[in-house]
């Protein structure tokens, strides 16, 4: 099953755009220090934009026996967003944004747990978004360019080969970890998601390009989210 995006579902709770929530939060804190510290922004300038539209973060989705629990759930007069974040660094050190401010932020080198996350909070919004007003958007920002670059021709399969989540790459289906030799990290896609980066701030210095990826999920037949 592939899944359809709605009409306006590359919106957050059909009341902005992704890119200019990105571009307002981009001008003002091009980096971050934590994943809690975009997070928080990014639901502050989706308030700035579209004031009507209620941020919740950490909201609990229960489902029988088990208890999750969503980043940011953005509540519009009309349509709901369920977002799930990431922020992967590399070192980088440097004062950036405005007011301007001081950032050490520290290498995390598992790129390819960065991404069998990213693909397992894809799964996820999935699981969560069931009825026609909702969507779900996976949100990656990061400076680490293993994350968005293609693999050369030369490059020999990895245990995350299948979780790969550069430009041009497609989820689909059934990913498995390691070609199936370690079945709890295999992630089921009911959707096709073909991938790409945008720009978000580039700044001086070695690790100092940050880009964004971002993944629309429409509604699937799996699960409930809760506000």
């Amino acid at each position: 099953m592939t899944t359809r995006p709605l009409d306006g579902s590359q919106t957050i709770a059909g009341r902005a755009s992704l890119h200019e929530v990105m571009e307002h939060l981009r001008r003002r804190r091009p980096v971050f220090h934590s994943e809690a510290d975009f997070q928080h922004s990014f639901a502050r300038v989706l308030w700035e934009l579209a004031p009507e539209v209620e941020s919740r973060l950490e909201v609990p989705q229960r489902r029988p026996g088990r208890t999750e629990y969503l980043d940011l759930l953005c509540v519009g007069p009309k349509a709901l967003t369920c977002v799930e974040f990431k922020y992967f660094t590399r070192r980088w050190k440097g004062v950036a944004g405005v007011p301007a401010g001081a950032y050490a932020l520290q290498a995390h080198a598992a790129t390819d747990l960065a991404r069998l996350h990213f693909v397992r909070d894809i799964a996820r919004l999935e699981r969560f978004c069931t009825q026609p007003e909702q969507n779900g958007l996976a949100l990656m920002l990061t400076n680490e360019p293993a994350l968005w670059t293609p693999p050369g021709p030369s490059h020999r399969p990895t245990r995350d080969h299948e979780f790969r989540i550069h430009t041009g790459a497609e989820l689909a289906g059934t990913l498995l970890w390691a070609t199936g030799t370690y079945e709890p990290n295999t992630c089921i896609l009911e959707g096709t998601y073909r991938l790409t980066w945008d720009a978000y701030s580039e700044q001086a210095g070695s690790g100092g390009e940050f880009r964004y990826l971002a993944v629309f999920v429409g509604p699937s037949a799996n699960g409930a989210a809760s506000g």
